[in-house]
């Protein structure tokens, strides 16, 4: 029992001696040490730096993506490639809003969902006027699909719906370019050549600039039904699935259901798309692992040429101490005393390059996060690519260190006491 308790602690005395020896020689040839580690540093902090500004960018696409939905889907129609219908009139492709009368029934994995049609219009207000305003035609659901809450006034009731009166809801950039009041319900304003009395402000959409964006639209809401007896536009539907984790079984019982009331045969292909948030997530997630990991890969070819010039100084140093470790053989140490010696001396100067180079790379970061424009300012270094250098480091160490160590070692005691 104590020879077996004796071999780790006697492991750990040959270590931490290993170490002193290796910090004192570190120290010793300083300049020397921090000129062979540059290689290292480079290649660390360009692999930190490069995982850094992936990071960042991963995290403002992801964050963009959530402002969408990620239980939102969106149905649009569209002409399938192939069949009986790829040359059918848009009239027959197009969407009807009774056809989604009954979709909660239908689909449980649905929450809810609003029809949606959109058209560009001039608005005037006295002498104030807007070109090519975002008419958008929505159900009550879609303040919540959206997001986007009512701060003045009213949302649209029950006898909106059901009448197709002429209300809206603006947005204060609207409100604000047509120098209308700032509680502004109840005013008129002409929308195309049609009177709206204005029954609320509703909150700014500031579309991401990232995904072609870039400031607020102007836009005004009116009742869907009320848009599609006035205009009868392009509609498509966002419907919300119970959360994200049912968006598959949502986007296939709602498939289901549109196949079923378009009356479409075994045979066609979908005349309609179903495009769910959560899968583009999901996709993006998998090559942003694989660009980083490939980037990292690239920039990591500089660890290796780092790690030759750890194995070339190494063999320098065995060279120099020749004499010494044959001293030390003379008087007992051990080939593999010698071997760890030198191994641990190589890969603390890799773990000391890689310290540096940690560092050095949270300062590219700092730089690279502040250039303008760049969408990066969210670029961190995460805890994992520290570690991975790290261990990185310590791997090149005990690669490139094992060929000049195993060279010590190996050392006939009386050649070295003889080598000048």
């Amino acid at each position: 029992m104590k020879t077996l308790l004796g071999l780790p602690l006697a492991f750990l005395a040959v270590m931490l001696q290993s170490m002193r020896l290796a910090l004192g020689q570190i120290w010793t040839n300083k300049t020397r040490s921090v000129l062979t580690t540059i290689g290292i540093v480079i290649g660390i902090a360009s692999v930190t730096a490069v995982i850094a500004a992936l990071t960042g960018l991963k995290a403002k696409i992801l964050k963009e993506f959530e402002t969408f939905g990620t239980n939102k889907i969106y149905v649009v129609p569209d002409w399938p490639e192939e069949g009986r219908l790829r040359h059918a009139s848009w009239r027959v492709i197009r969407f009807q809003p009774e056809q989604f009368d009954h979709l909660l029934e239908h689909c449980p994995s649905i929450e809810r969902f609003t029809r949606v049609c959109r058209s560009g219009q001039k608005v005037q207000v006295g002498d104030e006027s807007l070109d090519d305003v975002r008419i958008t035609g929505i159900n009550p659901d879609w303040h919540r699909i959206e997001d986007r809450s009512v701060v003045l006034g009213r949302p649209f009731s029950v006898a909106d719906e059901s009448q197709t009166w002429q209300v809206c809801l603006i947005t204060p950039k609207v409100r604000d370019k047509l120098k209308l009041d700032r509680d502004c319900t109840g005013q008129m304003i002409l929308v195309g050549q049609r009177g709206f009395r204005i029954v609320g402000v509703v909150e700014e959409m500031v579309e991401s600039a990232m995904f072609g964006g870039g400031g607020a639209q102007n836009e005004i809401l009116i009742p869907f039904d009320t848009a599609w007896k006035i205009y009868e536009p392009f509609m498509y539907v966002i419907a919300a699935s119970r959360s994200p984790e049912v968006s598959d079984e949502a986007r296939a019982e709602l498939r289901f259901y549109l196949r079923q009331v378009r009356k479409l045969k075994p045979e066609d292909p979908d005349t309609f798309r179903l495009e769910v948030i959560e899968k583009y997530i999901q996709e993006f997630k998998k090559l942003a692992l694989f660009v980083t990991a490939i980037a990292g890969g690239i920039v990591g070819i500089s660890l290796l040429v780092g790690g030759v010039g750890i194995m070339n100084i190494m063999l320098v140093s065995v060279s120099e101490r020749t004499r010494e470790i044959g001293l030390r053989k003379a008087v007992g140490a051990r080939p593999s005393a010698i071997l760890l010696q030198f191994l641990v001396e190589a890969v603390m100067l890799c773990l000391f390059g890689g310290l540096i180079g940690v560092g050095a790379g949270q300062l590219l970061t700092k730089a690279i996060a502040s250039i303008p424009n760049a969408n990066l300012d969210q670029a961190y270094i995460p805890l994992w690519a520290i570690g991975v250098a790290f261990g990185f480091s310590a791997l090149v160490g005990v690669f490139f260190g094992m060929f000049p160590a195993v060279k010590a070692a190996r050392l006939d005691p009386i050649e070295a006491l003889r080598h000048e």
